[in-house]
């Protein structure tokens, strides 16, 4: 772990330097264990792929401080219970209206758009974060053999449950938005309820198997 100063008022906790299961799980233990302390100097926890980041209260504690802090309470890491992470299956309409980039996948990566739905859903993905939009969940690892770039010019809009590729990620666009991501199919499964608890739907650590229909 190496713990770096963000702004005026963060920490960075780096973890590693790669999309990596093992590291995943760190920062999801990590971020379990800091929630589960209810510390009045943290206002916000951000988890990522590599990193952590806390948000901490500057008026109430100084950063050299709030470093200490962090150092000490981490000799009772390993007494924090984890939730158990929960499976998902997920419909998917894909290629045609519903995958307006199917086509260039299938291009790119010299397969047919069969192949690359039978790769596609033939893996079980672990959520590894949850950000750009309320709900959106970031999922990994893709299959190298549909790896895919992101758009050069981002489409100014997508329909609520775009399914994307993105280099060795996938991902559920959760409302109507602006799309970096290819994308190559639609689900009506709702990622998102403000009128509900838990909000969202997919969380750290959760696993997506898709499903094609």
């Amino acid at each position: 772990m190496e713990f770096w100063r963000y702004g005026e008022d963060g920490v960075r906790i780096v973890f590693g330097n790669t999309i990596d299961l093992e590291v995943s799980e760190l920062i999801r233990k990590y971020y379990f264990f800091l929630k589960s302390l209810r510390l009045e100097e943290i206002i916000d926890i951000i988890p990522s792929f590599t990193s952590c980041l806390i948000h901490y209260d500057s008026r109430r504690i100084s950063f050299s401080d709030f470093l200490s802090l962090l150092k000490k309470r981490m000799e009772n890491i390993d007494a924090v219970c984890l939730p158990e992470p929960r499976t998902h299956k997920i419909p998917v309409r894909y290629g045609g209206e519903y995958g307006p980039d199917m086509e260039f996948v299938c291009s790119y990566a010299g397969l047919t758009e069969a192949e690359v739905i039978e790769i596609h859903t033939s893996t079980v993905y672990t959520v590894f974060a949850i950000g750009f939009l309320p709900g959106f969940p970031y999922m990994g690892i893709l299959d190298k053999r549909i790896y895919t770039p992101r758009l050069e010019t981002p489409r100014l809009k997508v329909p609520e449950g775009s399914v994307g590729l993105a280099q060795l990620q996938t991902g559920i666009y959760p409302f109507e938005s602006p799309a970096g991501w290819r994308i190559i199919g639609k689900t009506r499964v709702r990622l998102f309820d403000a009128g509900k608890e838990p909000h969202s739907l997919l969380r750290m650590g959760d696993t997506v198997r898709f499903m094609a229909v």
